[in-house]
């Protein structure tokens, strides 16, 4: 299976600020089988320890702080030699031995010769909590869910070749528009998960992803009480179910409390929508309040919207059947479901959260980014529908420099408005 993180992994091998290294991202993204397959690829060997399956591996980071003396323990333990550079250690589920975690700032002070990488269930809630990992002491890389073109790259390696030749407008091919297409309406189904993704590409039997699906859902609501630590498991479980309820909405300009529980507060359920995010389940995007570089200095902290992690868990939750998807124009939630997939696109590419802008009361932009000190306004139609009051509105008050439009037209670019198929998110800078 093809991964573009392992990319980011190479980089962080050979890289001069190399520190140890974790893996944050949600359970079933793939972190454990990334780690393996890079020990595999790019190393003599390797040693695997997983804390929630090794008791005795607790004891090897007991009231131990040299570094030294952890590695000759995990050598004699496992009866092989470690070597420097050569041996790639692999921490999995570290969340579960405190003193582990804490080991990583010894390792990159005194004994930064010894590549390391971890990873771990719900990792990111137990990062999120002051004095929980050694700040500064540790490279950090976000893992998501597969994007439309790494599952592409496995589903068909003819359309991946296209969509890999992509490197301007110039190499844009119309004639496999419709294609294309076709397995973005795939995708919106199966999603990016690794276990969905592989099954369809052996099996291509829909009823599998959706019991893969349904067992994604189940074991996240079971990790909120496993793992929910000080935050009311309760409360996560009902913001995590909102969550299609929320985006439904006809007006959705902005996360709504009353919409958990009519009686609900932010100060009630903050903690358990920190919690979410921190985990990587669910996205979090801020309204700005200005259209202006930097955005970051006009964020709305109080003023959000949340989104599930990958589109195929949105859709299964949502029970959206996979004919409306591939052979409807309009149904009821296609816009939101298409949303949810621009943004799961937008992430790995920027590297930051893009914000919306509602800049009045009935007028708002799905998503603005910023490129440089460019401000880019993009607007997301689930069909080829070009009527965007919002959006032309947009344009006509601020004209931006660049525009962008994903929708399932085809490729048009007509002065700062460039108009980019959905399955083309992934080479929005490519195209504009």
């Amino acid at each position: 299976m093809y991964r573009k993180a392992m990319t980011a992994l190479l980089t962080w091998k050979i890289s001069p600020r190399r520190k140890p290294l974790v893996l944050k991202g949600a359970r079933q993204v793939g972190k454990t089988w990334l780690m393996r397959e890079f020990a595999r690829t790019e190393y003599d060997d390797s040693l695997y320890i997983s804390f929630d399956r090794d008791a005795d591996a607790f004891k090897i980071f007991d009231n131990i702080k040299d570094p030294k003396l952890i590695i000759e323990r995990l050598g004699l333990v496992r009866g092989k030699t470690i070597l420097p550079e050569k041996t790639l250690i692999i921490l999995d589920e570290i969340q579960d031995c405190p003193n582990a975690l804490g080991s990583l700032k010894y390792f990159c002070e005194d004994a930064n010769e010894y590549h390391i990488i971890t990873a771990g269930s719900l990792l990111g809630t137990y990062l999120a909590e002051p004095m929980s990992y050694p700040v500064g002491k540790v490279n950090l890389l976000n893992i998501y869910p597969l994007t439309f073109d790494e599952y592409l790259a496995v589903a068909d390696a003819g359309m991946y070749q296209y969509y890999s030749s992509i490197q301007s407008s110039k190499d844009y091919v119309s004639a496999f528009h419709e294609n294309m297409l076709e397995h973005y309406k795939k995708y919106l189904i199966i999603g990016g998960m690794p276990e969905c993704v592989q099954s369809w590409v052996s099996n291509a039997a829909p009823e599998e992803i959706d019991t893969i699906q349904e067992e994604i859902i189940s074991l996240y609501e079971h990790d909120f009480t496993k793992h929910s630590g000080k935050v009311n498991s309760g409360r996560i479980l009902q913001v995590f179910r909102s969550i299609v309820p929320q985006l439904a909405k006809e007006n959705n300009e902005k996360f709504m409390y009353a919409a958990i529980a009519k009686s609900a507060r932010a100060k009630d359920f903050e903690d358990a929508i920190e919690w979410l995010v921190s985990s990587g389940i669910i996205y979090r995007i801020l309204n700005i309040s200005k259209n202006e570089y930097p955005l970051k200095a006009y964020e709305m902290l109080n003023y959000f919207k949340l989104f599930l992690m990958d589109v195929g868990l949105i859709k299964h939750i949502a029970r959206l059947s996979n004919k409306s998807i591939l052979l409807s124009e309009a149904f009821p939630f296609k816009g939101q479901l298409t949303e949810n997939y621009v943004l799961e696109q937008l992430l790995p590419l920027l590297n930051y959260s893009p914000y919306y802008y509602a800049y009045s009361q009935d007028r708002e932009i799905d998503f603005v980014i910023q490129h440089e000190e460019a401000i880019i306004p993009i607007e997301v139609k689930s069909s080829a529908n070009k009527n965007a009051i919002s959006f032309k509105s947009y344009l006509a008050k601020y004209k931006p420099k660049a525009a962008i439009r994903f929708n399932t037209n085809e490729y048009l670019h007509n002065g700062a408005f460039t108009n980019i198929p959905l399955y083309f998110v992934g080479k929005l800078f490519e195209l504009i």
